[in-house]
């Protein structure tokens, strides 16, 4: 079974950090690029970061570039979502995806 696993979301309060974490499995994680999305409330679905196959490449949305970093452990079959500086705007729920496939979604909210 192809599935993605997510964690690492909670609270944190602005100007803090967070690291998610999707773990992968059914599937050779080495042959595919991966990405993150995030929906917060009342809007639409948008692609954060993407990275691939290999981990050599990345790429951002203009919201988190500079603030977030995607990295990948092909060995652990592991990707991961550094947040930091995070903004009350970055509350939404954060998604890994891989080519036809999504997690289930990990909420962050940003809020004192």
């Amino acid at each position: 079974q192809v599935q993605l696993v997510e964690s690492g979301g909670g609270l944190v309060q602005p100007g803090g950090s967070l690291r998610l974490s999707c773990v992968a499995s059914g599937f050779i994680f080495n042959n595919y690029p991966m990405h993150w999305y995030r929906q917060a409330p009342g809007k639409e679905r948008e692609l954060i970061a993407g990275i691939t196959s290999s981990g050599d490449s990345t790429h951002y949305a203009d919201s988190v570039k500079g603030r977030f970093t995607i990295s990948r452990d092909n060995a652990k079959n592991t990707v991961y979502l550094e947040m930091n500086s995070l903004k009350p705007d970055d509350t939404a729920v954060y998604y890994c995806k891989r080519l036809f496939v999504w997690g289930q979604g990990t909420q962050v909210t940003v809020s004192s």
